[in-house]
C-alpha cells in the first residue's frame, strides 16, 4: 500500500510541477476535497474534480515556472505527509507587491488521504 501510494503522489507532484493537470486528476476520487492553508485559514477549498480542474487552470497563470521538492515522507495508513521546498518563477505581479519574475520560496506541507487507491482529500499548508 505505501509503494502504491508514495508512486501516487510523486506522479501529481510531476505533474504540478509540468502544469500537467490531466495528469495531477488521474488519481483523484470524483468528489475529491482540496484545501490550501495559510498561517492556520484556509484560503481556498475545492470540492470535486471539476472544481479541482478550474482551480487549477487558473493557478497556471500566475507562475512562469514551480517546483515542489519532497524532502521527508510520513505514512499512516490511508494518510500520507510530505515536507516540500516549493519555488516558483511568478509571470504576474501580485497584489502583495512580488512582481512578474520574482521568485517565490517556500517549505510547506501536503497531506494526501487516500480511499480505494485513490486520493480523497489533498492539504497544502504553508
Amino acid at each position: 500500500m505505501k509503494e502504491h501510494q508514495k508512486k501516487i503522489i510523486e506522479s501529481y507532484v510531476d505533474s504540478y510541477n509540468n502544469f500537467d493537470i490531466n495528469g495531477m486528476v488521474k488519481n483523484l476520487n470524483d468528489n475529491t476535497v482540496f484545501e490550501n492553508i495559510s498561517n492556520g485559514n484556509v484560503d481556498l477549498r475545492t470540492e470535486g474534480i471539476n472544481e479541482f480542474k478550474k482551480q487549477a487552470k487558473s493557478a497556471k497563470q500566475y507562475f512562469k515556472e514551480r517546483k515542489q521538492t519532497i524532502t521527508a515522507w510520513n505514512f499512516n495508513n490511508s494518510k500520507v505527509s510530505i515536507n516540500i521546498d516549493y519555488k516558483a518563477v511568478l509571470a504576474i505581479d501580485l497584489p502583495n507587491g512580488m512582481k512578474s519574475g520574482d521568485t517565490l520560496e517556500l517549505k510547506g506541507k501536503s497531506e494526501f488521504e487516500f480511499e480505494n487507491g485513490k486520493i480523497k482529500s489533498i492539504s497544502d499548508k504553508s
